[in-house]
């Protein structure tokens, strides 16, 4: 692939000035976590080198899906584990998802 992991972890870094990330007090430092992650995705794009272009798409078409569906149900865990409702934003977007 031609990116580096440190490439990545700035991507990151520039993606997070916008949607910043809640580390909380998780007991690992920012920048050790995002360079984990850079280096395990640098190495599933490097495993995929094989891969037609289509089938890189879709893996991670896949891959960004599963995330992504993962993050909403951790949200929701969370928000329903300290008693927060959900937005009406969030509300309407599974009242869609419901609905198909």
């Amino acid at each position: 692939m031609s990116i580096t992991p440190q490439e990545l972890e700035l991507l990151m870094q520039e993606v997070e000035q916008d949607d910043p990330i809640d580390f909380a007090d998780l007991p690992f430092a920012e920048e050790e976590l995002r360079g984990l992650i850079a280096n395990h995705l640098c190495e599933m794009a490097e495993a995929m080198d094989n891969f037609s272009e289509e089938d890189k798409q879709l893996t991670l078409l896949a891959v960004a899906a599963k995330l992504v569906l993962e993050n909403l149900v951790l949200h929701i865990q969370l928000l329903r584990r300290h008693g927060v409702p959900l937005s009406a934003s969030t509300d309407a977007l599974l009242d869609r998802l419901r609905k198909g």
